[in-house]
């Protein structure tokens, strides 16, 4: 077992994952809840789906915040939405909006329902996402990284201090 000491004077680098992981525990305290997410798949490759398990296994736990797969939009306070959103998912996607109680976040991860992908254009798709619900936080990428998954869930989060306590904290390097 090794233990860090801090040089004085010299800022210590922290990686993606380690801020990241620090501003979501501080949005978390700031808002006085823990963010639980519903996942969409709405006619995805799965790519960006395992992208989101990723973020939620023990590398990056997520979970460890309280940021949590639930399994009813009616629990959620984010949505989050991978695929193009084929004509077979369409009402799905529209349904899950509607129960999921207000303030509510909604992050499209990939690139299909951020413009669309390889399906653009498409006449069996309604990508991008933003045409069927409103879309608060895009991630792109074919599959976006757990980082830039989670670095979407912290915008989010600052999305919703901002409408629940009117303002956003300060970064705080603890």
């Amino acid at each position: 077992m090794s233990i860090k000491v801090p040089v004085e004077g010299k800022k210590e680098n922290r990686s993606e994952r380690e801020r990241l992981e620090r501003r979501i525990a501080q949005l978390c305290r700031f808002i006085g809840k823990s963010p639980w997410v519903f996942h969409i798949n709405s006619g995805s490759c799965n790519g960006c789906d395992i992208e989101i398990i990723a973020a939620l296994t023990p590398r990056y736990d997520a979970e460890r915040f309280g940021v949590k797969l639930v399994g009813s939009p009616r629990h959620a306070d984010i949505l989050l939405v991978t695929g193009p959103v084929t004509n077979q998912s369409l009402e799905r996607v529209k349904l899950a909006y509607e129960q999921t109680p207000e303030p509510k976040m909604v992050i499209a991860v990939g690139a299909c329902p951020t413009g669309g992908g390889v399906f653009y254009e498409s006449p069996f798709t309604n990508a991008p996402l933003d045409r069927v619900i409103p879309v608060d936080v895009y991630v792109p990428g074919c599959p976006p990284r757990p980082e830039a998954i989670l670095q979407g869930v912290v915008l989010a989060l600052e999305k919703l201090a901002k409408i629940l306590k009117g303002k956003i904290p300060e970064v705080s390097e603890e």
